[in-house]
């Protein structure tokens, strides 16, 4: 993976098109997260519901709280698990459009540690959609040979960082306390939101 595949890949982004990324969960499929057509091709890619909100990417917690107001217990949990395999569910900022929240009030955050996937965010220049890079009911693809070959049609550019560890994220709502989908470092962030109540 060359720096000229990583500036196409973020200029592909910045045009409102679809590009296939890793993570260090499983791939992602990103498109500018603030563009709503943008984001509603990823709906379109995945044949994904509307009702289903899809998350935001970005490099790093500070990039995170330009889009998202966010308790002090949210940015201290933010700051102690992020990068890493968790999306944080925060109150969005204006804004953030109606079509990623599936129009909610919250969003879901996340800052991979994926070296391959901070480098896109940063090329992209704008928060970047993380969301399974799949057909919606079919399984997360945590190897780009397993990439179904319609789904590909409608991505412009595919960053292929090798085999990824395919454990989901855990989402998480910091202000309620509650785990929405438990995933990796389950087992820490219960013990952090008991700890830190």
């Amino acid at each position: 993976m060359t720096e000229n595949d990583i500036d196409r890949a973020g200029q592909a982004i910045r045009d409102g098109e679809l590009v296939v990324y890793p993570t260090e969960t499983v791939y992602g499929l990103g498109a500018d997260a603030l563009d709503a057509d943008a984001v509603e091709r990823v709906f379109e890619a995945k044949g994904r519901s509307r009702d289903k909100p899809v998350s935001l990417g970005v490099p790093s917690v500070d990039a995170a709280l330009e889009h998202v107001h966010a308790s002090d217990r949210e940015e201290r949990f933010m700051r102690e698990f992020l990068p890493g395999p968790v999306t944080v569910l925060c109150e969005r900022r204006g804004h953030v459009p109606d079509v990623l929240t599936a129009g909610r009030d919250r969003v879901g955050i996340r800052v991979p540690d994926h070296e391959l996937a901070l480098a896109l965010y940063r090329a992209a220049e704008t928060p970047v959609t993380a969301t399974s890079a799949n057909v919606s009911g079919t399984p997360s693809v945590t190897d780009p040979a397993d990439l179904d070959a319609v789904f590909l049609e409608q991505v412009a550019v595919t960053l292929d960082g090798g085999v990824t560890a395919g454990t989901e994220s855990t989402v998480v709502n910091v202000s309620t306390g509650e785990i929405h989908r438990p995933g990796a470092l389950g087992q820490r962030i219960e013990t952090w939101l008991a700890e830190d109540a």
